[in-house]
């Protein structure tokens, strides 16, 4: 090849590798630069952190997850960034429905989310509090026992006794009273009878263990109305009636007619519900107690109950004695049992904060005796242990397998406590569990404050923007399947 033709190419060649270079400055490194003139050294590691965020960018793959991921170990260089606002209130709603529809829940619904609308909005303007163990605003005393007398009770009427710390399990109260002589009653709604001619005669009256009262206009709650009935009511014969009543709604009562009940039947605390005894039209009753030991004494195998008469008789002196057990209430008159009352759905012993008596009845005395210390709703630092082995952890951020929601009442710290210390603590090792409180508020301000600090430093209750009701346990159903779509998008 002529040395000519050689130049040719190689200046050929130079002049490519050239253009080359300057068509990937031009695409690639100009981009990159800054239009600004560098004032300083600095420049350099600026260039270079900038290309490998372009590089990290396209190196990103079209099918990345959703959910950014948390780095391993968090950079020194950068601060972490701080928590979102604790969300402790639920957005719950409920929807307005036409008229063609509405039904008693409805009202009773609405009810509840505009009383609690001055509740909601003090605890969303309040400030966080500094120190969640700080002493509550409201706390009673709350004597071992209380001891009353006639001359400290009014004689007719209604009469309260106060229990400041409501009950615990072994707590009773006795009453000395003794039963009216029979009044004819002319309540049309009582004395209907079929000659309509003589009166009905009425001796009765009722021992009640009442709550808080909840709503204004309303009368508290009947945690247990215990109502003997001297003369009778429609059956014609003595009889004694149990029941609940809540917001003006009595629930099934549970009446003793002189029967007893079957032992089969479920029982109170290995008690019968209603013992039995002795009937007028019952022929089995009439033997005696002197015929029951003669045959005991003889060496009667078999077994024969013994049937007492009706336990209260008009111008007789009664013992009464209420005691609170493990599964229920249980009544004892003049040392002998006569009935038992199961505790009912949404109530506790410490929910019984007063004890209430009227009808025909004269009151000689009242005790109460073995009470509570303390009650867990005016004295919600002696129950909460403010550890922080005990405090949820963030929502995970990746999809969780379990959502756990846990129905609970304002003033309930103590169960709540013992929830934590329990099964909860396992879900706490797992981030693909999550378990909340949904709790409604209570009708005394002190109450709530307390909830929002409980919330506040555990994060791991949701507060429904609604007074608390039994009646309404669906509304925290469905705050809960709420919570679930909305905070949880990635349950599986």
């Amino acid at each position: 090849m002529p040395s000519a033709l050689r130049k040719r190419l190689c200046r050929a060649v130079l002049v490519l590798a050239g253009a080359g270079y300057l068509a990937f400055l031009l695409l690639f490194e100009l981009p990159s630069l800054p239009f600004s003139p560098p004032s300083s050294s600095s420049s350099l590691p600026t260039h270079h952190s900038q290309r490998r965020e372009l590089e990290a960018s396209a190196s990103t793959s079209l099918f990345s997850p959703a959910r950014p991921s948390n780095p391993a170990i968090p950079s020194a260089a950068s601060p972490a960034p701080s928590p979102p606002p604790l969300s402790i209130f639920s957005s719950l709603l409920v929807l307005p429905r036409s008229n063609a529809t509405t039904t008693p829940f409805d009202g009773t619904a609405a009810d509840a989310f505009s009383a609690a609308k001055p509740h909601l909005s003090h605890l969303r303007t309040a400030a966080p509090s500094a120190s969640t163990a700080s002493p509550p605003p409201f706390s009673p005393t709350c004597p071992a026992s209380i001891s009353l007398d006639a001359d400290r009770l009014p004689s007719d009427g209604v009469r309260t006794v106060e229990l400041p710390c409501g009950l615990s399990v072994g707590s009773h109260v006795t009453v000395v009273a003794r039963p009216r002589a029979a009044r004819p009653e002319y309540d049309p709604k009582i004395a209907e009878r079929k000659d309509g001619k003589t009166p009905l005669m009425v001796s009765q009256f009722m021992v009640e263990l009442v709550g808080t009262k909840v709503v204004d206009g309303e009368a508290p709650p009947r945690i247990l109305h215990f109502n003997p009935r001297i003369r009778g009511d429609y059956s014609g014969k003595p009889v004694i009636e149990m029941n609940s009543c809540y917001r003006m709604q009595w629930g099934r009562s549970q009446r003793c007619e002189g029967y007893a009940s079957r032992p089969a039947e479920e029982t109170v605390d290995a008690q019968l519900k209603c013992e039995k005894w002795i009937r007028d039209d019952d022929n089995k009753s009439e033997e005696s107690k002197m015929k029951w030991w003669a045959k005991r004494l003889i060496g009667r195998s078999k077994d024969v109950h013994i049937s007492w008469p009706y336990p209260f008789a008009e111008g007789k002196l009664f013992v009464l004695t209420l005691t609170a057990g493990l599964e229920g209430y249980h009544v004892n008159v003049d040392g002998r049992h006569v009935t038992s009352f199961p505790y009912r759905t949404g109530y506790t012993l410490e929910d019984a904060t007063g004890l209430s008596l009227n009808g025909d009845i004269d009151i000689e005395s009242i005790f109460a005796s073995t009470l509570p210390s303390s009650h867990p709703s005016f004295s919600p630092e002696r129950y909460l242990e403010m550890s922080e082995q005990w405090r949820a952890p963030p929502l995970p951020t990746e999809p969780v397998e379990l959502f756990i929601g846990i129905l609970s009442a304002a003033n309930h710290f103590a169960e709540r406590m013992a929830v934590r210390k329990s099964w909860m603590m396992y879900t706490r090792k797992s981030s693909n569990i999550v378990a909340r409180f949904f709790v409604a508020l209570n009708g005394k301000k002190q109450i709530n404050a307390e909830l929002k600090k409980e919330a506040e430093f555990f994060r791991d209750i949701v507060i429904v923007p609604f007074m608390d009701s039994y009646d309404l346990v669906v509304l925290k159903t469905i705050a809960i399947a709420e919570y679930g779509v909305s905070e949880l998008k990635y349950v599986r």
